[in-house]
């Protein structure tokens, strides 16, 4: 891949990843806009999710920080070309992760192993997310109002009637976005990540997939035939 495409592409990723931070904000009542280099939330977002998200290479702070609560604690913007220096506003980084991306057409590098079913009812997204947190006494995330939501597809994996993991996909900017892939104690991520992909074809054919992950679990999607596009970072702010 080009430069150029890749610059694209990234483009393209960041916007989906916005596109899903938007979701859940609405999925809470959360009033969120979009402006022309980055998506922004005036009120304090879900747990584990910012503030803003830039989507071009060229936002500037001025761009993001007037429009956000710095004034309360956990505000945090996630600058997705690493670009931004918040340092001077009060903001650390909290840590930085790659870009990734699987084209269109990738063959499946095995038969999937963990069976994809959606995710319909509170009852089932309750039991979702509690396997996602690791347990009981999850935060409030994921709200049934996403269930509503055309562009996004909530995924639990089961091996026979078994909760092993589960994966959100997203759909925009010409990209579906893979986001929140967990597997449960004593699964394998591989075959998480294996079905995971199988799963988003089907549902999203001709859509290359993208994502960003950090650590073990960029490991992982590597080994799954995605490629790195560049780095993004999250700050928070140090209140």
């Amino acid at each position: 891949m080009t430069s150029t495409a890749m610059t694209s592409v990234r483009a393209a990723a960041a916007r989906n990843n916005a596109d899903w931070c938007a979701s859940v904000c609405r999925s809470h009542g959360i009033p969120n806009t979009f402006a022309e280099t980055a998506w922004h939330s005036a009120r304090r977002t879900p747990p584990y999710y910012p503030d803003a998200v830039t989507v071009r290479p060229d936002a500037a702070p001025a761009d993001v920080l007037p429009r956000i609560d710095t004034a309360t604690p956990g505000c945090s913007v996630k600058d997705s070309f690493a670009t931004l220096d918040l340092t001077a506003d009060g903001f650390v980084e909290l840590f930085t992760a790659q870009w990734i991306h699987r084209p269109a057409g990738t063959p499946t590098r095995a038969t999937p192993a963990l069976r994809a079913e959606p995710v319909t009812t509170a009852a089932q997204l309750h039991a979702w997310q509690t396997a996602w947190h690791g347990g009981d006494g999850s935060p409030d995330v994921f709200r049934p109002a996403l269930l509503d939501d055309p562009s996004v597809l909530v995924l639990a994996l089961h091996r026979g009637e078994e909760l092993c993991g589960g994966v959100v996909l997203n759909r925009g900017s010409g990209v579906v976005g893979i986001s929140n892939l967990f597997t449960t104690e004593g699964s394998d991520p591989a075959a998480a990540w294996s079905s995971a992909i199988t799963a988003a074809t089907a549902h999203f054919p001709g859509l290359p997939l993208v994502g960003y992950e950090h650590g073990d679990d960029l490991t992982h999607a590597l080994a799954a035939g995605f490629s790195v596009l560049g780095p993004l970072r999250v700050w928070l702010h140090d209140s």
